[in-house]
């Protein structure tokens, strides 16, 4: 849907890892290997993205790192935009507003590293009523047209294992 408003692919994979999760954060040949484009195209729309502001860049030892810059005027626009262009907004509209004892939602996987996925993995916290929530997610799923696959901890669960299952680039996308 994206790629009828940008014609470049690389930029629409980009576009996807650095402002669906503002947290994510690379440098060119890391970008190289999960995004699958050529070093190239890569370096030239990182740096157009940067002379627009889009992108704020920092030297962490001989690598350039790149990351959102989040006080860019279009940055919650653009995020907005891959909320409904990955589902997310209609997966936290239909699901996560209408169930429970909710108190944290994560994004996990391909999608919270920023890269395009027909699978959605999340990480529940909450007092969650396990049937009537995968009944919602069934719903949500054939609406948005991507498989969501979800973990439930209760609270005190998460509370103790939180180091261990939430990484670096978990985004949290629900709160109470």
């Amino acid at each position: 849907m994206l790629d009828a408003l940008i014609t470049s692919k690389t930029r629409i994979k980009l576009l996807l890892k650095f402002f669906l999760n503002a947290n994510n954060q690379d440098y060119l040949r890391k970008l190289e290997s999960d995004l699958g484009d050529n070093t190239n195209a890569i370096r030239q729309e990182l740096l157009k993205m940067e002379e627009a502001g889009l992108l704020k860049s920092f030297s962490k030892g001989n690598r350039k790192y790149f990351q959102s810059n989040t006080a860019h005027p279009l940055f919650p626009d653009i995020h907005s935009i891959l909320l409904k262009i990955t589902g997310l907004d209609e997966l936290v509209k239909r699901v996560l507003n209408n169930v429970g004892e909710l108190d944290l939602v994560y994004l996990s996987g391909d999608l919270a590293r920023g890269i395009n996925s027909e699978l959605i993995d999340l990480i529940l916290v909450g007092n969650v009523n396990r049937d009537y929530f995968h009944n919602l997610v069934v719903k949500a799923e054939q609406y948005i047209q991507k498989k969501i696959r979800f973990v439930v901890f209760s609270p005190e669960e998460f509370a103790l294992k939180q180091n261990q299952l939430l990484q670096d680039n978990d985004l949290l996308i629900w709160k109470k």
